[in-house]
C-alpha cells in the first residue's frame, strides 16, 4: 500500500497548488474564469461577411479588430458556416445606440413621451424598455444602457 508523501513543506509548493488544496478541502471545484466577453454581433456579422467574400480567417479577423486565433476559433467551431444571420437586424428591437441615447435622458428626469420623441420610437416601447431594464442600485431604479443591451 502506497503512502502519501506528507513531508513536503508548504513553502516548497507553488502558491497555485496550495490554493487548489484549499479548494479540495472545501469540497468545491476551483473557480474558473468566464473568459473574455464575446465581441458584439455586429463584429461577428462583419467577420462572416468577409469570410463569405473569400477572405482568409486571419485577414477577416484582423479587419474586424479581433485576434486571428479568435477568428480561427469562430470559423472552426462553426464548421465554416456562419452561426448567426448575416442580415442586418430589423428596426423591431432597440439598438445599443438608442439605449445609450435613452440613458442620459432618463438620468436627467426626462419623461417617457419626450424620450420617445427624441429616439423616434413609440412611447410604449420606451416605457417597456425602462420598466424591464431598470437596475435597482441603492434602492433607486436606474437605467443603464450596457446592462439593458446585455439582457436583450
Amino acid at each position: 500500500m502506497a503512502t502519501a508523501d506528507w513531508s513536503k513543506k508548504a513553502s516548497d509548493v507553488p502558491e497555485g497548488v496550495r490554493r487548489q488544496w484549499r479548494a479540495d478541502r472545501a469540497l468545491r471545484p476551483a473557480m474558473r474564469s468566464p473568459g473574455r466577453p464575446e465581441p458584439s454581433r455586429v463584429v461577428q456579422r462583419q467577420f462572416w461577411r468577409l469570410i463569405a467574400t473569400g477572405v482568409t480567417t486571419v485577414e477577416a479577423s484582423l479587419a474586424v479588430g479581433v485576434s486571428w486565433p479568435v477568428g480561427t476559433r469562430w470559423f472552426r467551431h462553426a464548421g465554416g458556416m456562419p452561426p448567426i444571420s448575416l442580415a442586418e437586424p430589423t428596426g423591431r428591437y432597440l439598438t445599443f445606440e438608442e439605449r445609450e441615447e435613452i440613458a442620459p435622458l432618463r438620468a436627467r428626469g426626462t419623461g417617457v413621451r419626450q424620450i420617445a420623441r427624441v429616439v423616434q420610437r413609440d412611447p410604449s416601447t420606451i416605457s417597456r424598455e425602462l420598466r424591464r431594464n431598470a437596475a435597482t442600485r441603492g434602492g433607486t431604479l436606474e437605467y443603464r444602457a450596457t446592462v439593458a443591451q446585455w439582457k436583450a
